[in-house]
């Protein structure tokens, strides 16, 4: 079985941001000191899911299979960004790959549709699906790339975003938005250490996995 260092998926929110290119050159750097695997979020392909969940009133299991191929498709996009980007649809692929330096960009419906470990619910998105890549590959962190710094706590009578939630727990995940309702399950069943940081600013990437901390939130066990 493949074996990683660090999972990282590219939220979807990024797809239209101005910072993907730079993030996508910045990973491909990495990959020479890093062993990465890249899992995709849905991005503008899986809005359509939704779109269509809503219009057409599709059943959870379609919807599920069709979010599944939109992250295919944002995959393909990713690869296309990076210099070392190689589209990979099976773990056994992913580290001849990290061998040569270069980034696996894990394609993966073939992978998820075929084993089908997670809910067919909108309470699993991408997050929920790189957690348990995470645990399948051994890698020690995962970290989710979104448009925003982290996680945020309401502050009472307090209208917008509240404060940066620099640490929780999972009990504590469970209540917070900004990442998907089935994470915190996922992650109290292993010992992947996971942060959520702004893939917008991607020298905060390069600053967690050289120095093991950086701005964002970071989630750590009950």
């Amino acid at each position: 079985m493949a074996r990683v260092d660090t999972v990282v998926k590219i939220g979807g929110s990024l797809a239209e941001s101005d910072g993907l290119r730079p993030l996508c050159r910045q990973i491909s750097d990495l990959a020479r000191w890093h062993r990465l695997l890249v899992v995709p979020g849905g991005g503008p392909f899986a809005d359509t899911v939704r779109r269509c969940y809503s219009y057409w009133s599709l059943s959870e299991t379609a919807a599920h299979k069709m979010a599944v191929l939109a992250m295919d498709q944002y995959g393909y996009l990713l690869c296309d960004l990076m210099t070392g980007g190689v589209p990979v649809t099976s773990l056994v692929d992913v580290q001849p790959v990290c061998w040569v330096g270069k980034v696996p960009v894990l394609i993966p419906s073939q992978l998820v549709l075929q084993m089908d470990p997670l809910p067919h619910s909108w309470t699993v998105t991408s997050d929920s699906i790189a957690a348990w890549v995470a645990t399948l590959v051994g890698s020690a962190s995962l970290v989710l790339l979104k448009d925003v710094d982290g996680l945020y706590g309401a502050e009472p009578g307090l209208s917008g975003q509240g404060q940066l939630l620099t640490e929780l727990n999972t009990d504590q995940l469970k209540k917070c938005g900004g990442v998907d309702e089935h994470l915190a399950v996922i992650l109290n069943r292993t010992q992947v250490d996971t942060w959520i940081i702004n893939g917008s600013r991607p020298e905060r990437l390069i600053e967690l996995l050289t120095c093991g901390q950086t701005r964002g939130t970071h989630v750590r066990q009950r």
